[in-house]
C-alpha cells in the first residue's frame, strides 16, 4: 500500500513536521522490499517517539505497522522471534503467557521494538543493558532491496554493530530477542530522599531494587521521588531509604497528574511486563504536551553531575516538567552510548516551548561539558557532531557498514548525514 504522506505528518510531540512524499505500509517482507527497491530515498517510521528528525526524510516513508507478529517463540532456547512493527505492550503479553519475559522495559509499553533498539533506548537497572543488548540476531532490507541476516553467534563484530543503526542499514523486518523465565515485580516509591544523602549513596540507591528511578525538579531541594522495582526473590526495599520515607499513596512522576496511569505501586505484585514501565498499556500517552532530552554520563562521574545538576538546574524551571535518573549496564554495541562502559542517565521532559528549550539545552550541555555528556539518539540536543563523535571510538567502523548497505545513501538522512557520516 502507497498513499501520500497524510498532513501534517508529525512525529508522537507534534514539533516536527515530516518533510516526506508518501507513506508506505506493507504487508508481506517481499513488498517491504519491492517498496524499498523503487524508493531513491526512503526511512521507517515506527511508533514516532523521537523528538528530533532522526526518523525524517525528503523521500518515502515505510512504516512496519502491518508487519507486527510474533513469528516464533523458542521455549527451550529462550529466544523470540518477532517482526519489526510490534510494540513492548503487545510483546509483553504474549511472552507472559508463555511464561517467559525480557530483562527490562522502557517507560513506556507503547513504543516499537525496532524502533527503540536502532536507537539504543532503555531502562533502568544498575545491572541492566539497554533494549538493544536483548538482541541475539536481526534482518533487514538493504539499499538493493536484499535481505541480509545476522546473529551474535555467527557474525560477532559486524552484528554488534548493526543493532544500533539509526536507521542506516535499512528497514528491520525481524529481530530475535534474548528470554528468561517470566517474574514478578513489586513497585515502591519513596518521597523526599535528602540530596546529601544522593550523593553520598548514589550507587546504594541505585541498587536498592532490580530497577530504579529518581524523579526530581532540580530546584535545590531533596529528590522527590524514587521508584524501585524489586524482582521475585530480591530483598525487599527497606523501609527508609536513606531519609526518603514509602509513600502511603499512588504517585505519578509529575506532581499535578493523576496517578491512574501509572503501574501499580504500593508492593502490590504484578507480572514484568505490568511493573517495569512507569505507565499503563492502556493509558494512550497524549501527543503536543511535552519535548524530551537526555544526556548520558560515565557512571564513575554520576555524583560530580547531581552535584552540576543541584547547583544550576533552577534554570530550568520555567521549562522543566520533570526530571529522571536512571543507570545502564555497559555493552559492547558499536553506536550504544553504553559503548564498554557503564551509564547513569539524566532525562528532561520540558513543557512545549521549542526555541526556549533549545536555548536551555545549550546552557545544559555547557554545565555539563567537563563530564563529556552524550546524547540519547532520538531526543533533543544541540551538542557538536564533533563531540558526539568522539564519543563513539567505532563510529568510523559504523561508516563502512553502512556505505556497504547503502552506498548511495538511500537511508541517510539529514541527522545521518551530520551526526554520523560527517558531512
Amino acid at each position: 500500500m502507497d498513499t501520500p504522506a497524510p498532513q501534517p505528518r508529525t512525529n508522537w510531540a507534534g514539533n516536527l513536521t515530516y518533510n516526506v512524499t508518501s507513506l508506505r505500509t506493507p504487508a508481506t517482507v517481499a513488498e517491504a522490499q519491492e517498496m524499498v527497491r523503487a524508493a531513491p530515498k526512503l526511512r521507517v517510521v515506527g511508533s514516532r517517539h523521537c523528538f528530533n528528525d532522526i526518523a525524517d526524510t525528503t523521500g518515502a516513508h515505510l512504516s512496519l505497522a502491518r508487519l507486527a507478529r510474533v513469528v516464533a517463540i523458542d521455549r527451550a532456547a529462550r529466544r523470540v522471534t518477532i517482526e519489526g512493527g510490534i510494540r513492548y505492550g503487545e510483546l509483553g503479553a504474549a511472552l507472559e503467557a508463555e511464561g517467559l519475559a525480557l530483562h527490562n522495559l522502557a517507560s513506556l509499553p507503547h513504543i516499537s521494538i525496532a524502533g527503540a533498539i536502532a536507537t539504543a533506548t532503555h531502562g533502568s537497572g544498575a545491572k541492566l543493558g539497554n533494549l538493544a543488548t536483548a538482541v541475539t540476531a536481526l534482518t533487514f532490507i538493504d539499499a538493493r532491496g536484499e535481505l541480509v541476516s545476522l546473529s551474535r553467534e555467527r557474525d560477532g563484530d559486524a552484528f554488534a554493530g548493526a543493532v544500533v543503526h539509526l536507521g542506516a542499514l535499512g528497514p528491520v523486518v525481524s529481530l530475535t530477542l534474548a528470554l528468561e523465565p517470566s517474574f514478578a515485580v513489586r513497585q515502591r516509591v519513596y518521597r523526599d530522599l535528602p540530596f546529601a544523602a544522593a550523593e553520598a549513596h548514589f550507587a546504594e540507591i541505585m541498587a536498592a531494587g532490580y530497577s530504579v528511578s529518581l524523579f526530581t525538579h532540580w530546584q535545590g531541594g531533596p529528590i522527590e521521588q524514587v521508584w524501585v522495582k524489586s524482582r521475585d526473590g530480591d530483598a525487599a526495599p527497606p523501609p527508609d531509604l536513606h531519609g526518603a520515607r514509602p509513600s502511603p499513596v499512588k504517585l505519578h512522576p509529575l506532581p499535578d497528574h493523576d496517578a491512574v496511569n501509572c503501574t501499580e505501586q504500593l508492593d502490590v505484585p504484578g507480572r514484568w511486563h505490568e511493573r517495569l514501565p512507569h505507565f499503563k498499556l492502556e493509558f494512550t500517552p497524549s501527543s503536543g504536551a511535552e519535548l524530551q532530552a537526555e544526556y548520558f554520563v560515565a557512571r564513575e562521574r554520576a555524583v560530580e553531575a547531581l552535584r552540576i545538576m543541584n547547583r544550576w538546574g533552577r534554570a530550568l524551571g520555567p521549562f522543566l516538567l520533570v526530571s529522571e535518573v536512571r543507570t545502564i549496564a555497559a555493552d559492547d554495541l558499536w553506536l550504544s552510548p553504553a559503548y564498554q562502559r557503564d551509564l547513569v542517565a539524566f532525562h528532561f521532559t520540558f513543557r512545549q516551548d521549542v526555541p526556549g528549550v533549545l536555548r536551555i539545552l545549550y546552557e545544559l550541555e555547557q554545565q555539563l561539558a567537563p563530564l563529556a555528556p552524550v546524547p540519547h539518539w532520538g531526543k533533543l540536543f544541540v551538542l557538536s557532531p564533533a563531540k558526539i563523535a568522539a564519543a563513539y571510538p567505532r563510529l568510523a567502523d559504523f561508516r563502512e557498514l553502512a556505505a556497504k548497505h547503502d552506498p548511495n545513501g538511500k537511508f541517510r538522512n539529514r541527522f545521518v548525514d551530520k551526526y554520523v557520516c560527517g558531512g
